[in-house]
């Protein structure tokens, strides 16, 4: 079980700072030219993509450092707890913006966050 959490923990991590740093460092347009899935960014203000990003790269940082350096691995859930929440807002973006196939990918991004989460409580 020790082994799934840091694999999933480990793919997590890496997505969300992948984006987080793509949200925090790129202007909404060039975000939005990606895809179709992409086109939220133009629905909130550049202020709120870039917070969305520093959540994620800190929630990237809070799933391995903790644990990594066993210092304070308690922040560990937390932090998978924190993505969970920034995943149920974007189910919610998702099917406000009649985007049913992708807010599935997002319950799936929050399902191991949340197995992460419950793992490392």
């Amino acid at each position: 079980m020790d082994t799934a959490l840091w694999i999933v923990a480990w793919l997590l991590a890496v997505m969300y700072l992948v984006s987080g740093v793509g949200k925090l460092f790129l202007r909404r347009e060039t975000i939005a030219g990606v895809g179709s899935a992409a086109g939220w960014v133009l629905d909130v203000t550049p202020g709120t993509v870039k917070f969305i990003g520093f959540v994620e790269i800190l929630g990237a940082a809070g799933l391995i450092l903790p644990a990594l350096l066993d210092i304070a691995p308690e922040l560990v859930p937390l932090a998978a707890l924190g993505l969970a929440l920034v995943m149920a807002g974007a189910v919610v973006v998702r099917l406000r913006r009649r985007e049913p196939l992708v807010a599935l990918l997002d319950l799936g991004y929050l399902a191991l966050c949340a197995f992460v989460a419950i793992g490392r409580a």
